[in-house]
């Protein structure tokens, strides 16, 4: 009989794309469906970063390439972070990694183990809890409150540290929810944090482009005083379409990146060398592309936030970034998961129950607007029709 060790008994996925397979499946079988569930853009990978990755191929760039990623990526992540937000970083400090969700396993991988606890945010990516209980560590849910916006509170958040806690992860824009931390708040944890210097910070900016309503990002790189114990992770799939790429990267403190280093070594070798050279493109070419796209998820936030409160028994506040609506359904007296399930099989409307992104998602369900206006038009009137027939 075979045997596998204790963590995998208790680790987790991602439903999303469980209910991407189901929604395919239905379709597959002549079934309309319109899917609000995935978190991806709709939207092309702009021509000159493919173009840059078939011109790689075309100049012989098909070996491997060093752990960390070639030098001129992340000196080109390194200039992007300095040009946004005025943040020094060495590209010495860059992990260029396939994928946002590399950047998390590495992370807690390192700081969770039996006994150790770490702080992640409930509602937040299903994949933070699901590792965190794979390394053995407690999983402390920093509650995601809609009467807070959808942002952390820096007082609950600190009041949740003990002489256990590794680890915090924070995120913002934020997923499922939309929220976005405001700076004062941010700068309430960074100075509570003085009190707990062996707590390591994992913060997870990956949407960080996709703002509204005048909100700026606040990355967590433009605090020195935690410099020493952050991890930042970010990359190249929301902000330019690029989720099947399989990019990401992450800037990890000098103490801690040759641990990331060896971790690429013995896991993932290198990214894929054309990749990498689309991911420069992305960074170093124009940026119009971006600035369009998030413009359609501003149009596409309104319009589904405007057409959710318009059905009875639900509520939605405004999301102020990533391109998420995570709309109140309590009133419906339904609970989330069955009825995300309802609307797939009945009116052919793919989302996400709430209970998917953590213990405190219950009464709630994730719709990505990352689709067009007319697709959503009519998902919400499918809804609508569905939830009002009760």
């Amino acid at each position: 009989m075979l045997h596998t060790i204790p963590g995998f008994d208790r680790i987790g996925e991602e439903n999303a794309f469980a209910v991407l397979a189901r929604a395919g499946a239905l379709a597959a079988k002549g079934k309309d469906v319109i899917n609000l569930g995935i978190g991806q853009p709709d939207f092309p990978t702009p021509g000159n970063i493919t173009e840059a990755a078939i011109k790689a191929i075309r100049d012989g760039h098909h070996g491997y390439t060093p752990a960390t990623g070639i030098l001129p990526l992340r000196e080109a992540v390194a200039a992007d972070l300095d040009r946004r937000f005025g943040a020094t970083v060495s590209p010495d400090n860059v992990l260029i990694v396939p994928g946002g969700k590399v950047t998390m396993f590495a992370a807690i991988l390192m700081f969770g183990e039996p006994g150790a606890e770490i702080l992640y945010p409930d509602p937040g990516f299903p994949i933070y809890r699901s590792m965190i209980e794979f390394t053995g560590a407690t999983p402390i849910p920093i509650p995601i409150r809609e009467e807070n916006g959808f942002a952390f509170s820096a007082e609950e958040t600190l009041g949740l540290l003990t002489d256990r806690s590794r680890l915090i992860i924070v995120n913002s824009p934020a997923n499922p929810c939309g929220g976005v931390t405001p700076k004062a708040e941010v700068d309430k944890l960074v100075a509570g944090l003085a009190d707990w210097p062996d707590v390591a910070i994992m913060s997870d900016e990956i949407y960080d482009q996709m703002l509204y309503d005048g909100e700026e990002h606040v990355t967590l790189l433009n605090y020195p005083e935690i410099r020493d114990r952050l991890i930042l992770l970010n990359g190249w799939s929301k902000t330019y379409a690029m989720t099947g790429w399989r990019l990401g990267y992450s800037v990890w403190p000098q103490k801690l990146y040759d641990n990331a280093r060896k971790l690429a070594v013995n896991c993932w070798s290198c990214v894929n060398a054309p990749s990498q050279y689309a991911a420069l493109e992305a960074l170093t070419g124009p940026q119009d592309a971006v600035g369009k796209m998030v413009a359609e998820f501003d149009a596409r936030r309104k319009l589904v936030v405007d057409l959710l409160n318009g059905i009875e028994g639900v509520s939605c506040i405004v999301p102020k970034g990533a391109f998420y609506a995570f709309p109140n359904i309590k009133a419906t007296g339904r609970k989330a998961k069955q009825l995300a399930s309802d609307l797939l099989e009945g009116p052919g409307v793919a989302t996400i129950g709430g209970p998917d992104f953590g213990i405190l998602g219950e009464g709630y369900i994730r719709l990505s607007y990352a689709n067009s206006q007319d697709n959503i038009r009519e998902a919400l009137a499918r809804m609508k029709g569905f939830i009002e027939r009760g």
